[in-house]
């Protein structure tokens, strides 16, 4: 056997063992599997399937524990209180909303304690027992003004107002109701509930028609009525009000409209309460009573509902207890067969040590060969590398000398370009000079002067500056101009001057000024030679010229 085939062999056997090990971590539950478990668990209770939901929620619930996961845990205790208040099973639902809220205490922060007692105090308010309730929003109100978490001051402030009222407690509910509403502005549907609280408040302290005019008004600008039954509560303090008002043709008319549009037990029985009221206090006796029976009914039909709701309840219950014995004899058998697997695996490590024992031993023979041919190896390595790091110096040599040379043609197109504008400014001078001369009367009297003058403006109009630039400019940057002719024949020497006065990278002013032209002349002058060239018009003059 070749030391190859022991190498392949071994490693094969770690791949096996590699891959007992990926099959255990497969089979293990993620924190996102939990956090899905949670949220289709939710989405259930939403559609009412509360089998499902809870069902969903005590797997998760079960893997947080497992696993320590004390938000996910958090999130599938009180979600299961949820379900059982969705259930009206007030004292289920109380049951783990305390034992999320001990959870929240011990390894969560403020946020989720604070959802949590809010929880606890809604659950209070639907057993109406205000003074619970209360208490537990205004934990809820003391948490959030310790964190300045805004949006939740102004909904706890919110809460304590309505308790406050229902507790007959107006100053008090007043406070907190006006203390809530600046804190609510940033959400429109939170901002009306503060008005509506705040309407309530009017109506349990008198002021009937300033609680009407409020929730009217509220009833014409809020934007979504079905939301926590804005237009619900709004219609029944307008309804309220006008039997406080004693304008019992409203209050019976606004009633019968109620009643027509709600069909559920718990609103049918406030309408016939609004409409037996009315009754009464406009002293029609009979109808009064006809509507308390309605009351009675409606009272007897929702305890017949609460009845049935218990008895699905206690259903469920027994599901979700048949559901919990499962999951723990399935947790039993997990843990037999995780004992097996890791039985199986500790044999397995034992084989692949002795296996790669003995074929250590079997390679050993092998190894001063490797060894001979390994150093041989290095030393051809290293003389490729040393030859490999003589061509780069080499290169960079080169490649520096270019450099230094690309750097010397630019200083030295820098200095013709100083020089050029220097001549051009100087010329420029002495033409100003000599045109002021010219235009001396003493010019005449002195034909010495004026000959001289002639001869310095045909000095000036020689080219021989030009001559003796494009001299330095062919030293410095050889071969440009000839090669600018071989491509563009057609080009003139003014033409060639123009370019030239590019190449070295000069401002359209620095080469108006050297010609005695103006900028806008010179910028057409430069469009009319790129055309003259045939340059496609994304092209810019000068990075052509620069990759000649």
């Amino acid at each position: 056997m070749t030391p190859f085939i022991h190498k392949k062999f071994s490693t094969a056997l770690y791949a096996l063992l590699m891959c007992l090990f990926m099959y255990s971590n497969v089979s293990a539950n993620t924190i996102k599997q939990c956090d899905s478990l949670i949220q289709v668990g939710i989405d259930a209770m939403w559609k009412k399937d509360y089998v499902k939901s809870l069902e969903l929620l005590t797997r998760a619930r079960t893997i947080a524990e497992k696993n320590h996961w004390y938000r996910q845990q958090f999130l599938a205790i009180n979600n299961i209180g949820a379900n059982y208040y969705e259930m009206l099973d007030y004292g289920e639902a109380l049951n783990y909303y305390l034992e999320s809220y001990n959870l929240a205490l011990k390894h969560l922060d403020a946020k989720h304690e604070m959802v949590i007692l809010n929880n606890i105090a809604i659950l209070y308010t639907q057993e109406e027992n205000y003074e619970k309730a209360g208490e537990y929003f205004k934990k809820a109100y003391d948490i959030a003004k310790k964190n300045k978490d805004k949006i939740k001051i102004g909904l706890y402030a919110m809460n304590l107002g309505s308790m406050a009222n229902e507790r007959n407690k107006l100053a008090e509910a007043k406070k907190y109701i006006l203390e809530s509403l600046p804190y609510l502005k940033a959400d429109h549907n939170l901002y009306v509930l503060g008005q509506i609280t705040l309407a309530q408040n009017d109506l349990r302290s008198g002021n009937a028609t300033q609680a009407r005019e409020k929730a009217q008004n509220l009833l014409k600008t809020a934007q979504d009525l079905n939301f926590n039954n804005i237009g619900t509560q709004l219609t029944m303090i307008i309804i309220e009000a006008y039997i406080k008002e004693g304008n019992y043709e409203l209050a019976e008319a606004g009633a019968k409209q109620f009643l027509t549009r709600h069909k559920a037990p718990d609103r049918r029985k406030t309408a016939f309460t609004f409409l037996s009221q009315t009754y009464a206090k406009s002293q029609r006796f009979e109808l009064a009573l006809q509507y308390k029976d309605s009351v009675a009914k409606a009272e007897k039909q929702l305890n017949e509902i609460k009845n049935g709701r218990l008895f699905e309840n206690n259903r469920v219950k027994f599901e979700i207890q048949d559901y919990k014995n499962q999951i723990v004899i399935n947790e039993a058998k997990l843990s037999s067969e995780r004992r097996l697997f890791y039985s199986i695996i500790g044999f397995i490590a034992v084989l692949v040590t002795i296996v790669i024992l003995f074929l250590r031993n079997v390679s050993a023979r092998h190894k001063q060969k490797k060894l001979i041919a390994e150093r041989n190896q290095k030393v051809i390595a290293l003389e490729l590398e040393k030859e490999k790091t003589e061509n780069r110096e080499k290169e960079t040599a080169a490649l520096l000398e270019e450099e230094r040379l690309k750097n010397e043609i630019e200083a030295r197109n820098r200095k013709l370009s100083a020089k050029a504008l220097y001549l051009s400014g100087r010329n420029q001078l002495i033409e100003e000079v000599l045109s002021s001369l010219s235009q001396l009367p003493e010019l005449a009297k002195n034909p010495s002067l004026k000959e001289h003058i002639k001869t310095l403006n045909a000095h000036l109009k020689t080219g021989n500056e030009w001559d003796s630039f494009i001299t330095h400019f062919e030293e410095v940057n050889h071969g440009f101009i000839t090669q600018l002719k071989m491509l563009h024949p057609s080009l003139t020497a003014n033409d060639i001057r123009f370019i030239s006065y590019i190449y070295m990278n000069l401002s359209t002013k620095e080469i108006a000024t050297m010609l005695n032209i103006t900028a806008e002349a010179c910028r057409k002058r430069k469009e009319r030679i790129a055309a003259k060239m045939n340059l496609p018009e994304n092209v810019l003059l000068y990075d052509y010229l620069s990759s000649l």
